[in-house]
């Protein structure tokens, strides 16, 4: 169990949501760090759709805080409006809106103001759900024993490790692991990707910012993930594995476990 410093979100029990004939289980939290004094991890998980949205601010200071909150809140209330349809044509939109607000929230910053943006939202009759990410935050999805990195960072070290400009060990690789190529709050206009994702009974899916990706390796999360503990237990347990790893960058998990829905009561 990790010591809570004032700037850690608590991992509270995990919530129950119906989605047609499934139940999502869902659970986040995120801790500060040794490295950093301050949280610009961004979390928010819905209290009534089934939504949850993880932003990284980038760099320190006032616009990184800004870029993170002012993302959080713009796409969650898009989704929400929009609701109950949910489809490419609004998340791109919802994307596109978060993307103007963060820039005009940036314009009296000094300093950089960017965030990377990871959100996953469950149509209501729980046959898909839908991926929205700009930046290096990342989705896995724990399926039957195989844990995959359903999203691509969109970092030019992923770009130079994909077409073998250098090893992944190298210090090029190294230095370009922090040159985003989109991110909400881009000087252009960033495109998301938005992928359409089947939901099975027994999915474990994360969402995390990349102080969770970057300190644990693919067989530390993994066995991490199929413990079965519930998801809550599940995310003390990757914040506590990323402090004991270094705790080098804020660390911030989502975990939904897939279950079938349970029976209406009598």
């Amino acid at each position: 169990m990790f010591r809570r410093r004032p700037l850690d979100r608590p991992v509270e029990a995990a919530r129950r949501l119906t989605a047609g004939r499934l139940t999502l289980e869902i659970a986040g939290g995120s801790v500060v760090g040794h490295r950093y004094p301050e949280n610009y991890d961004v979390l928010h998980l819905d209290p009534e759709l089934p939504l949850a949205v993880v932003c990284d601010g980038m760099g320190e200071g006032e616009g990184s805080r800004v870029a993170g909150t002012t993302a959080a809140e713009t796409f969650v209330a898009q989704v929400r409006a929009g609701w109950p349809a949910v489809d490419a044509a609004g998340l791109r939109a919802a994307v596109a809106e978060t993307q103007r607000q963060v820039r005009r929230a940036g314009a009296g910053q000094p300093g950089l103001t960017g965030c990377t943006l990871t959100a996953l939202v469950v149509e209501p009759d729980g046959d898909q759900g839908w991926l929205a990410q700009l930046g290096d935050s990342r989705a896995y999805r724990l399926r039957d024993g195989l844990l995959e990195l359903v999203t691509v960072d969109h970092t030019m070290a992923w770009l130079g490790l994909l077409h073998g400009w250098w090893p992944a060990d190298s210090p090029e690789a190294a230095r370009a692991r922090y040159q985003l190529l989109r991110y909400v709050g881009h000087p252009d206009r960033p495109e998301p990707d938005l992928l359409a994702v089947p939901l099975r009974r027994g999915d474990t899916w994360l969402l995390c910012t990349d102080g969770v990706s970057d300190q644990l390796g693919y067989h530390r999360l993994r066995d991490l993930l199929a413990a079965r503990r519930d998801p809550a237990r599940t995310v003390r347990a990757l914040l506590a594995a990323t402090l004991d790893a270094g705790g080098d960058d804020n660390a911030t998990a989502v975990v939904l476990r897939v279950h079938p829905a349970l029976p209406a009561p009598r």
